[in-house]
């Protein structure tokens, strides 16, 4: 009986957790404002002739992204991510990427990195302060309060668990 108050126990605290990822993972993915679905753009810093990858969740339709740093592209109904190729001729700066779902627009800063020419018109990079990584599976990105919350969140749930299956145990021996 004490296998299964503790498989219990952890199958709610496993169940709390679930639920608590899809709200921190849309919290940090596009620049939503009003829209409903969710969007990014990766990586967000990208040479000339680079490619990047464009996700698009919670969009029932086909998604549409668009661009000047590339041709338009279209995300299948279904599918959540495609790729692009930024043009040779992109210039260096910050541009707008634009995602389209039902009707709703989001946007996405995309940076493209300055690059020496070549005699060929093909852009070469050198790095001039080493590498930009990604966060690295760290919490970049995330707000302390929704960190705080989500961890109250799963926390509550898992001592509710273990107390009612404790409770359960004291009764039963009785």
């Amino acid at each position: 009986m004490r296998a299964i108050c503790v498989a219990s126990a952890a199958l709610l605290g496993a169940g709390a957790l679930a639920l608590a990822a899809p709200a921190a993972v849309a919290a940090t993915g596009g620049e939503r404002g009003t829209a409903s679905f969710g969007f990014d753009v990766s990586p967000t810093t990208v040479a000339a002739g680079g490619e990047v990858t464009l996700n698009v969740w919670g969009c029932a339709t086909e998604a549409k992204v668009f661009s000047s740093a590339f041709d338009p592209v279209v995300i299948p109904k279904g599918q959540h991510s495609a790729t692009a190729t930024v043009g040779w001729q992109a210039e260096p700066g910050t541009v707008k990427v634009t995602f389209q779902c039902e009707g709703e627009y989001g946007n996405k800063d995309l940076t493209i990195e300055a690059g020496q020419q070549s005699g060929r018109g093909q852009s070469h990079m050198h790095a001039q302060k080493g590498v930009k990584a990604g966060a690295g599976g760290t919490i970049a990105g995330f707000d302390p309060g929704d960190i705080g919350l989500g961890l109250a969140l799963v926390m509550g749930s898992v001592g509710a668990a273990y107390h009612w299956s404790h409770r359960r145990t004291a009764e039963e021996d009785n």
